[in-house]
């Protein structure tokens, strides 16, 4: 092999399609960089105008990604690669992929009703298919929400949507029920006003509408006592604690006591 001959056709192919190629990737670097800063100021915008948080993090993501799949089809045809055939071979893959994962295209579905319909938004507190928590990420495909005790949990949007979904970070207020109980031979009235005065006495509980505290059973040992009490959303696990133990300690102050089952037992001794 003529070792001149091999460093020319080096150095042509350098001088007519290596600079192409070189030209081609540092074009592509650059506009890659400028879809992020593209993307990234339409969402500082979104972001300043109050657009709801899952369809700004959709967006951000779909104009990124979709951006750059589209320059990466121009890099190619300017490499002069045919770009005809390869979107006909994406397509061909693309319907076998989807005939593959209709699971999947169902949870893209459901992703694309949820943003639309927004029945929760980021930062809600919801209770769907059998886990409750608060909403981390709204994606395409899956929801992601946080339980209480901190386990990221993953829920595909499809089987979401066609589920029930118990929002409750809806509304701003909520109804906090509770339910005491006193033994027979206590005055209910004298409880009924002990449990008013420990609602009123809490600041977190709403007083308009006013709290509602009357007798609701005669169960098998005692008197149930229903208590309904309006609170701010935020607050909702505050109060129903905090009345559990206020109670509890007020009833013990006046001696109104709580009853426990009983069972009588009769002997019979005869032979």
């Amino acid at each position: 092999m003529d070792f001149n001959q091999i460093l020319q056709e080096v150095l042509n192919w350098l001088s007519t399609s290596g600079v192409k190629l070189v030209l081609g990737l540092i074009a592509f670097i650059i506009a890659c960089k400028i879809v992020n800063g593209l993307a990234k100021r339409v969402k500082k915008k979104m972001e300043k105008k109050n657009t709801e948080k899952t369809i700004v993090s959709v967006t951000y993501k779909v104009l990124r990604t979709g951006l750059k799949l589209l320059l990466f089809v121009l890099l190619l045809g300017f490499w002069g690669i045919d770009t005809a055939g390869i979107g006909a071979a994406i397509a061909s893959v693309g319907v076998a992929v989807g005939l593959a994962m209709q699971g999947s295209l169902s949870n893209l579905a459901g992703g694309i009703l949820l943003i639309i319909l927004h029945p929760f938004r980021i930062g809600d507190y919801i209770d769907a298919q059998g886990e409750e928590g608060t909403v981390e990420e709204i994606t395409i495909f899956y929801t992601y929400i946080v339980s209480p005790d901190n386990k990221t949990i993953m829920i595909p949007n499809g089987s979401l949507l066609n589920g029930n979904i118990i929002n409750y970070s809806k509304k701003s207020v909520r109804r906090v029920d509770l339910l005491y109980s006193v033994s027979y031979g206590e005055d209910f009235e004298r409880a009924k006003a002990a449990i008013l005065d420990v609602a009123a006495k809490n600041e977190m509980v709403l007083q308009d509408p006013e709290p509602f505290v009357r007798v609701k059973t005669h169960g098998a040992s005692s008197i149930d006592i229903v208590t309904r009490l309006w609170v701010n959303s935020g607050d909702y696990w505050s109060v129903y604690f905090q009345m559990q133990e206020d109670v509890k300690k007020r009833f013990d102050e006046e001696g109104i006591s709580i009853p426990y089952p009983q069972l009588d037992v009769h002997l019979d001794t005869a032979e």
